[in-house]
């Protein structure tokens, strides 16, 4: 683990990804705004058991949902000016869609781990391999099942987010 942005830059994800994004979000193609970052590289081998690979795994996610349930208690917590309270409603909501997108079971996300480490070995390692074509995978799930994934997506972290702020956040972040 490296806190150095060059190990982490990615010419396909760090370059070009994010001006083919920034294009389609500026012509209205894209609705949402979109980001890419390089994964973390998980080496199984490092790790002596497979619930060191669980914890990983899981690590990220537990994150996010802890930042939404912080977010959630800010909201909860009233007598914020407007805007302020929409940024912590869009942190609970965005922080709830990522710990939903972590775990969905493509292959370089949190959830593919987790699947793999149900598989039997062989399977389970052509699964793993297949981590290095996350980009396409990403891509390709998002422009083919697009409205599909979205909607699960938004829909379980709508609830997430709901549940930690005790309110409706989609319209929050709307409406305020």
């Amino acid at each position: 683990m490296t806190l150095n942005p060059k190990a982490w830059f990615e010419p396909f994800g760090s370059g070009l990804v994010p001006v083919l994004i920034a294009i389609l979000w500026s012509v209205q193609v894209l609705v949402i705004p979109a980001a890419y970052a390089k994964p973390a590289p998980v080496d199984p081998s490092y790790l002596r058991r497979t619930r060191d690979l669980v914890l990983v795994s899981v690590a990220g996610p537990v994150m996010n949902l802890v930042l939404t349930v912080l977010a959630g208690l800010v909201a909860r917590a009233g007598a914020l000016p407007l805007e302020f309270f929409r940024v912590v409603v869009v942190f609970a909501f965005t922080n709830a869609a990522l710990v939903v997108f972590h775990l969905l079971p493509i292959p370089g996300l949190d959830g593919a781990r987790i699947v793999g480490m149900l598989l039997p070995p062989h399977p389970r390692e052509m699964y793993r391999n297949a981590d290095k074509y996350l980009p396409l995978f990403v891509l390709v799930a998002l422009f083919v099942f697009s409205s599909l994934i979205l909607g699960f997506l938004t829909t379980l972290a709508g609830a997430i987010c709901n549940a930690a702020t005790g309110i409706d956040c989609q319209i929050a972040m709307q409406f305020g």
